[in-house]
């Protein structure tokens, strides 16, 4: 499972770097894979991330969208606040996700799963 979140985290790096932006850029796009892969390998029985170039009304950007079946986010509000966890970490995945990119939305119902989708519009 570690090792999905390293080829997730790669393949999103080269993704960012083909789309243009700079390395910084590049860099919280990597983050943000690694901590919303993070989240599914550690709350969800199974998930998948895609990732896509975008074009959006003449700006370029990568598209970031992950599924999973877990048990859903009860409480969304809670859960987007910094330092709360349900596990060991450290409370930043989500909102420091939502941080990193440029947009980020999350749709969860519990029972069925939770699905991140955010963007990195290149500047």
């Amino acid at each position: 499972m570690a090792n999905d979140v390293i080829t997730a985290r790669q393949k999103g790096r080269e993704l960012a770097e083909r789309l243009g932006l700079s390395s910084t850029d590049v860099t919280l796009v990597a983050t943000a894979i690694t901590e919303i892969a993070r989240n599914i390998v550690e709350h969800a029985d199974k998930g998948e991330l895609t990732m896509a170039l975008v074009r959006d009304g003449g700006r370029d950007g990568i598209r970031v969208v992950a599924r999973d079946s877990g048990p859903g986010i009860a409480d969304i509000a809670l859960a987007m606040r910094d330092g709360y966890a349900t596990g060991d970490g450290l409370g930043l995945g989500l909102p420091g996700a939502r941080r990193l990119m440029s947009e980020f939305e999350l749709v969860s119902i519990v029972g069925e799963g939770t699905t991140v989708t955010m963007t990195k519009w290149r500047s």
